[in-house]
C-alpha cells in the first residue's frame, strides 16, 4: 500500500527540528524582556469568556508578556496546528486531543514542562497535585511534556420529552445495551421517506477511537496486541461491531449516519429532532447558554454508555485529554512565559468547571470538591470514567483513527461487507504500526 500524501505530510511536520531550542534552555533567560505568546485553542464560547478575563489579568500582572489567543473549530484546529508545524511556524502554546497531540512529544516538537515557571516546586510537586496516572500520558523518558486543560469522557444525554412522545418512560426505558439502543431508536425516529426528520440517537462521528474501539473491546476484541506489534485483535468482536454499524446506517435500519448533522449540536435546541446525544459534562454549559429554558426545565438527563448484551468486558467510552503544550522551537523566553501562562490558567480549575465550559481538570483537589460533586449528573460521568481508559494515543493514532473511520463508513455508506472492511482495516493498521 502506498503512503498517502497526508501520512507523508504528518511525518514530515513532526521531524525533530528543535535541538537548538532544547539546548538554549540551559542559558540564562531574561524574564523581563517583552515577549508575545501565540496561544491556539479550540472554540468554546464559555471558555473563551473565562480565558479572556484570566489572560487580561495575567497580562496586567506581567506587563512584559502579550498573549494572542486564537480559536478554531476542533477538527480545523488539528489541521491548522499540523500545517503550522510543518512550516516551522507552530504556535507557542496550544492544546489538542491527546491522540492528535502525542506525536508532537515523540518527535521532539514540544518542550518539557518548566515546573517552576508553571508554579510548581518540582516535578514531584506537579505529580502530587494530579490524579494518579493522568500525567503518564504525557511523560516520556522521565520528562513531563504537557499540563491537562481537561480530561473528558462522554456519556449519553437524553431528552425526556422526546421519549414520552413515543410512549416511553425515560427513567425506566432508557437503553442499557446497544441492542436496546437500536430498538428504542426505531421507536423514536421520524422519517420522511428515507430522510430522518428525528433520530433517536446517533454516534459521535468521526471520533472512532473514542466510541467505536470500546464497543469492540466490550465484545473481547482489541485495537492492538499487548506488545503493540499486531493490529486488530479478535475477528468476531470486530465483525459484530462493524455489522452493528452497518445495520445502524442508511442501508440497514436507517437510524443514523455520518452524513447528518452532529447530534450533539442539535440536542441543545430541543427541536424534537434528536432524543439522545453522546457528549461530555461540558455540554451542560452549552445547553445553559444556548437554551436556558431547556436547561432549567428538568427535561433532560444523562445516562451511562451502553454495552452489548453479550459483552465480556464492561467498558465505557474512552476518555481523552487536551494538554497545554509549548513549542520547543519558540524563543526560550517565550517558552518560559508560556509555561507561566499555562500554570496560571490551570490554577483556576473550579472556574473552568463552573463557568469555563464545565470542563474537568483532573486535579485531586477538584475531584474531591463539592463543586464537581454538585454538578448535575456528574456522578454518571465519574462512574463511567472508572470503567473506561485513556484513548489510544500512540504517535500514529491519528492515522489509525482514519483507517477505522474508513472501515466503519464503508460498511455504513458504501455497501462494503464487514468481512472485506475488516481485512482492509487490518492490513492498513498493520502497515502503519510496522512503519512506526
Amino acid at each position: 500500500m502506498k503512503k498517502t500524501f497526508i501520512i507523508v505530510l504528518f511525518v514530515a511536520l513532526l521531524l525533530p527540528l528543535s535541538v537548538f531550542a532544547q539546548g538554549a534552555k540551559e542559558a540564562a533567560i531574561d524574564e523581563t524582556k517583552p515577549v508575545t505568546i501565540q496561544y491556539w485553542t479550540h472554540e468554546d464560547p464559555a471558555r473563551t469568556q473565562l480565558e479572556t478575563e484570566l489572560i487580561a489579568k495575567f497580562m496586567a500582572d506581567n506587563p512584559n508578556i502579550t498573549v494572542v489567543r486564537s480559536t478554531q473549530a476542533s477538527v480545523k484546529q488539528i489541521e491548522l496546528v499540523q500545517t503550522a508545524f510543518a512550516a516551522n511556524q507552530g504556535p507557542d502554546m496550544f492544546n489538542l486531543p491527546i491522540e492528535n497531540q502525542y506525536a508532537y512529544i515523540t518527535n521532539g516538537r514540544v518542550a518539557p514542562v518548566d515546573y517552576q515557571a508553571a508554579g510548581y516546586a518540582s516535578k514531584q510537586d506537579l505529580l502530587d497535585k494530579y490524579m494518579d496516572g493522568v500525567l503518564d500520558t504525557v511523560t516520556v523518558d522521565g520528562e513531563v511534556y504537557g499540563l491537562p486543560l481537561e480530561l473528558t469522557n462522554w456519556c449519553i444525554y437524553l431528552n425526556k420529552k422526546v421519549f414520552r412522545s413515543a410512549g416511553l418512560d425515560p427513567e425506566k426505558d432508557y437503553p442499557k445495551t446497544w441492542e436496546e439502543m437500536a430498538d428504542i431508536s426505531e421507536k423514536l425516529v421520524i422519517r420522511d421517506g428515507d430522510i430522518l426528520i428525528r433520530r433517536g440517537f446517533d454516534f459521535r462521528y468521526p471520533y472512532y477511537l473514542t466510541f467505536f474501539v470500546p464497543m469492540v473491546e466490550q465484545l473481547g476484541g482489541d485495537l492492538l496486541s499487548s506488545d503493540g506489534k499486531k493490529a486488530i485483535i479478535g475477528d468476531e468482536a470486530w465483525l459484530k461491531a462493524l455489522t452493528y454499524m452497518q445495520q445502524w446506517g442508511p442501508s440497514g435500519r436507517n437510524l443514523g449516519s455520518p452524513t447528518y448533522k452532529n447530534a450533539r449540536n442539535l440536542f441543545n435546541q430541543d427541536n424534537n429532532d434528536i432524543a439522545m446525544a453522546h457528549t461530555g459534562l461540558y455540554q451542560q454549559g452549552r445547553i445553559e447558554k444556548d437554551n436556558p429554558a431547556f436547561f432549567k426545565s428538568g427535561e433532560w438527563m444523562v445516562i451511562p454508555y451502553p454495552t452489548f448484551k453479550d459483552a465480556v468486558r464492561d467498558v465505557a467510552a474512552c476518555y481523552y485529554g487536551h494538554f497545554f503544550m509549548v513549542n520547543a522551537d519558540s524563543d526560550p523566553a517565550v517558552q518560559k512565559a508560556a509555561w507561566k501562562l499555562a500554570g496560571f490558567l490551570l490554577s483556576h480549575g473550579e472556574e473552568y468547571l463552573t463557568r469555563g465550559g464545565n470542563i474537568i481538570q483532573p486535579t485531586k483537589a477538584l475531584f474531591a470538591s463539592d463543586t464537581l460533586k454538585n454538578m448535575p449528573y456528574s456522578q454518571v460521568f465519574i462512574d463511567d470514567m472508572a470503567r473506561s481508559h485513556m484513548i489510544y494515543y500512540g504517535e500514529n493514532s491519528a492515522q489509525i483513527q482514519t483507517q477505522i473511520r474508513n472501515a466503519v463508513e464503508s460498511v455504513m455508506l458504501s455497501g462494503v461487507s464487514p468481512e472485506k472492511a475488516l481485512a482492509t482495516l487490518r492490513a492498513s493498521v498493520q502497515e502503519i504500526i510496522d512503519e512506526q
